[in-house]
């Protein structure tokens, strides 16, 4: 208590004032903001003083030929030609209109892809300083017979409709923290933190689509889990767990299927992780085991992890939470977390049936954010002796996270900048075996050396697989400008670059009927050099474009998509 009591006062202390106003956001924003047009450019006004709002229409058979009602392209200040519109903020809550179509769109394609991300770091003069900041937004696009309809909503989270009634920040973000009136409010606040009170509800990370249909936007607080509906983006309700496993923070990428949920807590206290899961259709998660850790004064950071079809995977690096770090007022260059590589680094294997440890080895120093998949290793009788997991792994380098600074990603002036990457692959051995492997699963040149944002497709969750889609570089570069196909049995990648242009995760969509792995398409949100944005469709297979909807304005990068199917 000493200890975190001095660090809280430090903070105190140190801090720098975070009044934020909002300059043109009020309660009443989304009706202030909304101008509506016709696609044909004619304007459409109500009668009697009304303000103009948006029509939103829900896709039907006929309603991709017809012209939905537009709201005008959102308002941007300040920045010239030059500024990617990747990392500018949207100045509208929404907008819904048809999309322009270039190419030809799959007629199978039948359904809504979704992408969650920071859409507003701007706060009137104030601006957020790092990436994971921004307040959420996701994006929409609905296909149906060859026509695409586009929309963009904010999700109304506490954090963010608390900053859109009193002009400043009022939650803990990933690298902000409101600045306290005086000391009795700094108190107050800082009894908030440890009961959870205080952290954000900001859902801008991941999207997923529940087996029971729910659509859930995730972050790495519990509390920021949030139910949209796919088809408005209307923000229905929080998503709250009635169990009493507890926990403020847990994976930010649970484990979904059809039938399940797994998901990791991590214990800050006695330090380790909570293994749950929890039946689809429920909100009661259940306690299957614990993972003590070898190492450290904390967990190590578990934004994912994988699993196979019988085992849990618990990674544990040495990138772990910071309880001083946490209490600060600014940030650290590591934020949240501290580097202890002195405490090891370790992979622990859970067994999902009985919840014990079949497995806990060390392995190298690694960094990394997403897990890419995991399957089980067989020899010729059957039985398995190694787990191999693969992640986007940046060589034990965490300057990625500061790297992520808005600034430093703005200011791009041709100098390449963006650490190295690779496909890192763990063998993890099921013998007694002290230590596991890691080495890169293949060449990182063939890739740019760049490596994240992955997607796979999903019947191979937990199974041997082949390929993989991500991000990857074109340099030089201060961010992943590409996307890659990566065959893992062949060692061979396929790549996609336009000049100047920022894509986000590519998802993959498989082809009805598909017996093939790779027989889908890959669906990217692409921010374009000349301030435009667009949804990327291409060939798994070829990894040609095949289509692209165009949207009337730029779009904001994003983090994690989604793929929800029409219901017939």
């Amino acid at each position: 208590f000493i200890f975190i009591f001095f660090h809280a006062q430090l903070a105190l202390f140190t801090a720098h004032p975070l009044h934020l106003p909002l300059d043109n956001m009020s309660p009443t924003m989304s009706s202030s903001l909304y101008t509506v047009a016709a696609l044909s450019g004619r304007r459409a006004s109500q009668q009697g003083g009304n303000k103009q709002r948006a029509v939103v229409q829900p896709l039907t058979a006929d309603a991709a030929t017809e012209a939905l009602p537009l709201i005008s392209a959102p308002r941007r200040r300040g920045g010239g030609a030059d500024e990617l519109v990747a990392w500018k903020s949207i100045r509208q809550e929404r907008w819904e209109g048809v999309l322009e179509v270039e190419g030809n769109l799959p007629l199978w394609l039948d359904g809504t892809y979704l992408r969650n991300g920071p859409g507003l770091w701007d706060l009137g003069d104030y601006g957020f300083r790092h990436l994971f900041d921004g307040y959420a937004m996701l994006v929409r696009v609905s296909f149906r017979d060859g026509h695409a309809v586009g929309a963009h909503r904010q999700i109304e989270s506490e954090a963010y409709k608390a900053a859109r009634e009193h002009g400043k920040l009022c939650y803990r973000e990933f690298s902000e923290v409101p600045k306290p009136d005086s000391f009795t409010s700094f108190i107050g606040q800082l009894v908030s933190l440890f009961s959870g009170s205080s952290l954000t509800d900001n859902s801008n990370t991941g999207v997923l689509r529940l087996g029971d249909g729910r659509v859930l936007c995730l972050t790495e607080s519990v509390k920021g889990s949030i139910i949209v509906d796919p088809d408005t983006l209307d923000t229905v309700s929080k998503f709250e767990y009635q169990d009493k496993l507890g926990g403020l923070i847990h994976s930010a990428h649970p484990i979904v299927t059809d039938t399940e949920f797994w998901t990791l807590i991590p214990d800050l206290i006695r330090p380790g992780y909570v293994v749950a899961r929890m039946d689809i259709g429920s909100n009661e998660r259940q306690f299957v085991g614990r993972v003590d850790c070898r190492g450290g004064p904390a967990p190590g950071w578990v934004h994912s992890f994988p699993v196979t079809e019988n085992y849990v995977v618990v990674p544990e690096m040495p990138l772990r939470y910071c309880v001083a770090n946490l209490l600060r007022a600014e940030p650290t260059p590591l934020y949240k977390f501290q580097w202890y590589p002195d405490s090891g680094s370790y992979m622990h294997v859970m067994c999902k049936a009985s919840g014990n440890i079949v497995a806990s080895v060390e392995v190298p120093p690694f960094m990394t954010f997403h897990f890419i998949n995991a399957y089980e290793e067989k020899d010729e009788e059957g039985r398995v002796t190694a787990i191999i997991a693969d992640c986007c792994e940046h060589n034990a380098n965490t300057s990625i996270l500061d790297n992520l600074r808005l600034h430093n990603l703005r200011s791009f002036t041709g100098e390449d900048v963006l650490i190295d990457s690779r496909v890192g692959r763990f063998r993890i051995p099921l013998d007694g075996s002290p230590f596991g492997e890691l080495e890169a699963a293949l060449d990182p040149e063939d890739h740019g050396r760049g490596m994240d944002m992955c997607s796979i497709n999903p019947a191979h969750l937990g199974k041997e697989y082949r390929y993989t889609y991500a991000c990857g570089a074109h340099r030089p570069c201060n961010f992943p400008n590409t996307l890659t196909k990566i065959d893992l049995v062949e060692k061979t990648v396929m790549n996609w670059y336009e000049e100047g242009a920022v894509p986000s995760e590519p998802y993959f969509v498989p082809r009805p009927g598909a017996v093939e792995e790779d027989d889908g398409v890959a669906i990217s949100m692409v921010s374009a050099k000349d301030g435009s944005g667009y949804a990327l469709v291409l060939d798994a297979k070829t990894f040609k474009e095949i289509a692209r909807a165009n949207f009337p304005y730029g779009l904001p990068y994003g983090l994690h998509c989604c793929w929800v199917p029409r219901n017939k």
